[in-house]
């Protein structure tokens, strides 16, 4: 299992844990690092790393130079042809595979619910940290069948989007 993320986030606190967690199950973890700037031919750079170890999935994070960069990612994992999961839902409309994320429109309604609280007088240190509590998941089952895969149907019934 790969994880395209940037190098500091592999090499820190992030990549430690997913290793420790990947061995507790009996996967290996492989880092698809990127190194700053990081453009499309860093993506394109990282890939070509990554398929040298070859992995079965590609878990893609949620840094925002992935949001930012996003159908290049898909582009480069559809002509890998390996499977991966995205964490923004808009990568399954451009052709990802799976998304699993936080739902912003919920997280934006939290927002705005703070901004009224602290523009009626609560002081913003007085406000709990939230975590967002709604999730969605989105399939895209054009590319499942590309890459020969099947998705099961009690996963389909979960998500939220389904591209066929």
């Amino acid at each position: 299992m790969a994880f395209l993320t940037p190098r500091l986030s592999w090499e820190g606190r992030f990549g430690v844990v997913m290793r420790s967690m990947a061995q507790e199950v009996g996967v290996t973890a492989v880092g698809a690092t990127l190194n700053a700037p990081i453009n499309e031919a860093e993506y394109e750079s990282a890939c070509a790393g990554l398929l040298r170890n070859r992995p079965e999935t590609l878990i893609v994070t949620d840094h925002a130079e992935n949001y930012v960069n996003q159908r290049a990612i898909v582009k480069l994992a559809a002509d890998a042809r390996l499977p991966a999961i995205y964490p923004f839902r808009e990568a399954v409309a451009a052709g990802g595979l799976l998304a699993y994320s936080a739902d912003v429109s919920d997280i934006h309604r939290q927002v705005a619910s703070y901004i009224d609280r602290i523009l009626r007088g609560e002081k913003p240190a007085d406000l709990p940290i939230q975590q967002p509590t709604k999730f969605q998941l989105g399939v895209n089952l054009k590319t499942a069948k590309t890459l020969g895969l099947t998705i099961p149907p009690s996963l389909l019934l979960r998500a939220d989007q389904v591209i066929e």
